[in-house]
C-alpha cells in the first residue's frame, strides 16, 4: 500500500474520529488473501477470527470477487419494489440446499433475528391463538443475537443492556442447556424458543448432547416454534451445513447470515416452510437493501463455493484434528478446550490474567485471535485453511500459552 502513514498514525485517527464502541487489537490491516492478512507495515498474519465466522471462504476468494465485480457492473440495487433475476436465483439456491420451502433475505444478522421474532409473534396471534400483544419468546442466558434494542432487551449481559432501556417486553430467559428449565417456562402464551446451537459470543459454550433434540420435542408437544440462530455456526463452520444437524433435528426457522455473504457483502436470511413463511403479508416487513441483486449474486456464489470446495467436510476433519491437538497439549493455564469443527474456544483459568494479553502475544507471533468474555480465546480460521498452516498456528497458540 502506497502510504506514508504507519500503525500509530492510523490508530490516532481511529481514536480521535471514531466512536469508542470496540476495543480492537492494535493492528491496522490493509490487505487480505485466503487465510492471510497484511498490516500497513507489510507484516503478515493468519486470520484466526474470520470476522466472527463471516469469512468462512477466506479473504477475497477469486470466485466471489468475480461474482461481485460482474454483478456490480450490471445491477446493484432496485429495492424489492421490483423483481430481479439474482434474488429469484438465490431463493432457489437457498431452498434447494437447505430443504426449506422459502427464504426471506435481509442484510445483517440481527435483522434476520428480528425478522424471525416478528414471524413468530404474528404466527402466535394468527395461527396459535395467543391474545394480541401477549406472546412470549423463551431465550437462553448468555445469549447473543445482536445489539438492536430488541436483541439487547433479552440479553443477560449487563454491558449490552444496562443503559439502553426501556427494553422490549415479551422475553423469558432460562439457563442454556437445561431442557427442564425450558419446559417449566413454557406457557400457553409461548410463541417460540430462540437458541444458538453453540453460544459463540458467550465463549463457545456447548450444550449437553441431546439438548437440542429435547428442545425440538418440547416445541412439537407444546405447539411452539423453534428458532435457531445459525448466524455464526451455520454454513460449514462447525463441520456441518448447520450445527443443529449434529442432533438430526429441523428447526421451524433457521437464521443465517455472516458467511452467506462470503466475507464480501452483508446478507442474511431466515428459512422456513411455506405455511409458516406465508404468515407475512405484503408491507408487514421489508428492507430497502434486503435481497438486492449485488448481495444475491455474491451469496449464490458463496453457496456454490461452499459445496464445490467441500468446506463443511474440511471444517469437520480439520476441526477434529485441531481439538485433539489442543486438548492433548493443554497447558496449566487452560481450563477447557471446546468446540465443533473450526469454531474453538480456549477457556483460561482466572490465574491466567485474562485472554486479552494472550491475543496480543499471538498477534506478535503472526496469529490474530480475539478474546471473548475476558477468559476465552476464540479461534476460528477460514474454512479454506490447509492442514500445514493450521498445524503451524496451533503450535504457536500452544507455545504462547506455555510461555504464560
Amino acid at each position: 500500500m502506497d502510504t506514508t502513514m504507519d500503525t500509530t498514525e492510523f490508530l490516532f485517527l481511529d481514536n480521535k474520529h471514531g466512536a469508542h464502541n470496540y476495543q480492537p487489537l492494535d493492528v491496522v490491516l490493509v490487505r487480505g488473501e485466503g487465510v492471510w492478512v497484511y498490516d500497513v507495515e507489510g507484516r503478515k498474519y493468519l486470520d484466526g477470527l474470520s470476522a466472527y465466522s463471516a469469512l468462512n471462504h477466506g479473504h477475497c476468494h477469486p470466485r466471489l470477487v468475480q461474482a461481485l465485480t460482474e454483478q456490480a457492473q450490471r445491477l446493484t440495487l432496485t429495492s424489492r419494489a421490483f423483481h430481479t433475476d439474482q434474488y429469484s436465483l438465490l431463493l432457489q439456491r437457498l431452498t434447494s440446499l437447505t430443504g426449506y420451502d422459502a427464504a426471506l433475505v435481509m442484510n445483517s444478522g440481527v435483522e434476520a433475528v428480528e425478522t424471525a421474532l416478528k414471524l413468530a409473534r404474528k404466527w402466535a396471534y394468527t395461527v396459535k391463538g395467543v391474545a394480541l400483544n401477549q406472546a412470549e419468546i423463551i431465550v437462553a442466558n448468555n445469549n447473543f443475537h445482536g445489539r438492536t434494542i430488541t436483541a439487547i432487551s433479552f440479553s443477560t449481559e449487563q454491558l449490552y443492556r444496562k443503559y439502553f432501556g426501556p427494553h422490549t417486553p415479551g422475553f423469558i430467559a432460562v439457563p442454556y442447556g437445561d431442557s427442564k428449565a425450558l419446559e417449566a417456562a413454557i406457557t400457553p402464551r409461548t410463541a417460540a424458543i430462540l437458541l444458538e446451537p453453540i453460544q459463540g459470543e458467550a465463549g463457545v459454550i456447548m450444550p449437553p448432547e441431546g439438548y437440542l433434540r429435547e428442545v425440538r420435542e418440547l416445541c412439537t408437544q407444546n405447539n411452539v416454534l423453534l428458532l435457531l440462530d445459525e448466524i455464526q455456526t451455520g454454513l460449514g463452520r462447525t463441520g456441518r451445513l448447520f450445527a443443529h444437524q449434529y442432533e438430526q433435528i429441523r428447526p421451524d426457522v433457521s437464521i443465517i447470515g455472516k458467511a452467506l455473504g462470503g466475507g464480501m457483502y452483508p446478507i442474511s436470511a431466515i428459512l422456513a416452510d411455506r405455511a409458516l413463511m406465508d404468515v407475512f403479508q405484503p408491507g408487514e416487513h421489508g428492507s430497502t437493501f434486503g435481497g438486492n441483486p449485488l448481495g444475491s449474486a455474491v451469496a449464490i456464489e458463496a453457496l456454490n463455493v461452499l459445496e464445490d470446495e467441500q468446506l463443511c467436510e474440511k471444517a469437520d476433519q480439520l476441526g477434529r484434528s485441531a481439538l485433539a491437538y489442543l486438548q492433548a497439549n493443554k497447558t496449566p493455564l487452560v481450563k477447557e478446550v471446546r468446540g465443533k469443527g473450526l469454531l474453538i474456544g480456549i477457556e483460561l483459568l482466572p490465574e491466567a490474567g485474562g485472554a486479552r494479553r494472550f491475543c496480543e502475544k499471538l498477534k506478535e507471533r503472526g496469529v490474530l485471535c480475539k478474546e471473548t468474555h475476558e477468559s476465552v480465546i476464540r479461534f476460528a480460521p477460514p474454512l479454506i485453511i490447509d492442514k500445514a498452516t493450521l498445524d503451524w498456528a496451533l503450535g504457536v497458540i500452544v507455545d504462547v500459552l506455555r510461555e504464560g
